[in-house]
Order: C-alpha cells, then structure tokens, then sequence
C-alpha cells in the first residue's frame, strides 16, 4: 500500500469519526432548551467577543476543516487547544492551551498573545486547571506531568507546588481566599487534597465511589466567595458541593441527554447572584443552574459562529460577571456577559 492510499484511509476513517461526533452531539442538543429568561432575576448571557478575534483569525474554515487541522496537528489561529482560562483584572488574562503544550498571556489593551515560556525550554503536555491565590501568584496543574506549577505573575518565576507530594494526575485546582487552603482534584485517586498556602498538605476528602462524598473520576472544581467548593464529579455525571471544611452539603445532576442531565460535564463556575455555571463538552453548551441546583437555561450550541462551541471545556467567570469559555476545539476564548434586566 502506497503513500496516499494511506492517506486516503486515514481521511476517511476520520471523516467517520467526525461524523460520529457531529451526529452524537446534535442529538444531545436536540433535547436542549434555547437560550431564554426563565429565572425570577431575568438575566440573559450577551456575548461580547472572542480570543482571537474574527479580523486577527487567519483562515475562517469550515467545522470539518478545523477537525481535521487539529487530528493532523496543523495549526489554525494563535491558539490551538485551549482548555483553560483565568482574568486577573480588565485587560490581561492567562490561558492554558494543551495544542502549544504551553501558558499564554493576553494583553488585553493591544490584542497581543503571547506565551509566557519558552516552548523549547519548557513543554507542558497536559495543563488542566489554574487558579490565582492571595499573594499575586497562580497555580496550574499538569496532569501527565502529575505536578503543579507556581507562577508568580510580576516577574514569571517558575517553581512547583509541594514537590515532594505524589499526585495522582492533578486537574481541576482552586483556592479559598477565606480558609487560605489550596484545593486539588486528583483524577486518578478520585479523590481532592487539600493544601495550606505553603503546599503543606491538610487533608484529603473522597475515595471511588457513588455515595454522598465519593468520586468517579473528578476533573474540575470551584470555590465561591462563600467559601463553598463545586465539585464536577465526571463520571458519577453530578455536581457535589463541600462546605470550606470539607463537609459535603448536597450534589445534584446525573446522566442523560436533556436540560439539567449532564453527558460530559467540564469546567464550573459560579457568578455574583449564586448562580451554577457547567460547561458540557458533549452537548456544546453552558448550562445554568440556580443555587439549588435547580437548571434554569443554556447557551450555546454546536459550531463555530459566535455563541457556539465544540467541546468546550473551561469556564471563568468574575467578580463583574464576564463569563469567559474555554472553546477548545475552535481554537479560541469566548466572552460573555451576564445582564440583569431591570
């Protein structure tokens, strides 16, 4: 078999694949509810711009075009695969992009993307999650590299986070400004440890399993202002929250292809009214759910225009309720804004 018979086999084999995904997310879709104001509040999610923009994008391709750039590696935009996000401030914000293997830092003010690191020097084969903390520092996690990272973001000194701990593939990562304890999902212990400020470790909460308080393959957390943590317990398709001790207050959500089911929930977020925000890399969406766990609307859906995503995974969201999504498959950041209407 010659070269481009190879090559002929190895297009259509993804052209299955790809038709597979397509047609599996579209069908989860279809049981999802459009974008609507159904909450007492009467908020509504505006979106405001993209990372890149639409003018800086190179080439504005076809969905299928991009899922066959990103298998064959060839890289389309400034970004590749972002799976992760964090805004300290209006204008700068940090991305974790596991295309480039690398962390990159936005100027907001002049547009400029740039990585923070020397991509010869340093290579990051699994970035997961980031988190700022008190001291103008912040914390990433490398899950095949089972290590986190500390980067102090005045002069981009690089250093690990308790380097004698053995994690067991580190992902979601999160900080209590409250409690000054550092909280980490380790995906493959099922379980989260617990850290103070220094990285000396505290204590750990769960083992597998589906009671109240275990795990099955947890990837991202979140701590509000209120010193609880949200939990994406993946595989058990549910949300768990702990109160700043680690109690466990209640868990909601479980498999399925309609609003408030989850199918492969990623990243989790809060904003300022207690509101529950769950990327769902499946479903191509946001969904939104009230403090009772409660789902109240979506957004999103499957694409590349803005407002739609493919599958999705990080979100953040700040104290002035801008709402930023990991969009990883098409290369960018997507920035909303949550409006409260009057």
């Amino acid at each position: 078999m010659n070269f481009n018979s190879i090559r002929t086999s190895l297009k259509l084999i993804l052209l299955i694949f790809y038709c597979f995904i397509a047609s599996s997310s579209t069908y989860a879709q279809s049981n999802l509810s459009s974008n609507s104001n159904i909450n007492s509040q009467k908020n509504y999610v505006k979106w405001l711009a993209q990372i890149p923009s639409v003018d800086n994008q190179q080439e504005h391709q076809k969905f299928k075009d991009k899922f066959f750039n990103f298998i064959l590696g060839k890289k389309t935009s400034g970004l590749s695969k972002p799976v992760a996000v964090y805004a300290h401030g209006c204008d700068s914000v940090i991305i974790l992009d596991q295309g480039c293997q690398t962390i990159l830092d936005l100027n907001m003010k002049i547009g400029e993307l740039s990585p923070r690191y020397d991509n010869k020097k340093y290579r990051f084969p699994s970035l997961i999650g980031i988190c700022a903390t008190t001291n103008s520092s912040f914390l990433i996690t490398d899950s095949k590299l089972n290590k986190i990272f500390i980067i102090n973001h005045k002069d981009k000194v690089l250093k690990e986070f308790n380097d004698s701990f053995v994690f067991q593939q580190p992902t979601g990562i999160a900080y209590s400004s409250k409690s000054k304890t550092v909280w980490v999902i380790e995906t493959a212990a099922h379980k989260i440890s617990v850290f103070d400020e220094k990285g000396d470790f505290i204590y750990s909460i769960g083992k597998r399993g589906t009671a109240h308080g275990e795990f099955n393959f947890p990837t991202f957390i979140w701590i509000d202002s209120l010193d609880q943590a949200y939990v994406v317990d993946a595989m058990n398709y549910r949300i768990q929250l702990f109160d700043s001790k680690g109690q466990f207050i209640k868990a909601f959500g479980k498999a399925g292809d309609a609003t408030g089911y989850f199918a492969r929930p990623k990243g989790i977020a809060t904003d300022s009214f207690g509101n529950i925000y769950v990327v769902d890399a499946l479903f191509n969406a946001v969904q939104i759910f009230d403090k009772s766990g409660n789902f109240l609307y979506q957004f999103g859906s499957q694409g590349q225009d803005k407002e739609q995503f493919w599958m999705p995974s990080g979100i953040f969201i700040d104290k002035n309720n801008y709402i930023y999504v990991a969009d990883s498959y098409n290369s960018r950041i997507q920035i909303f804004q949550l409006v409260k209407e009057d």
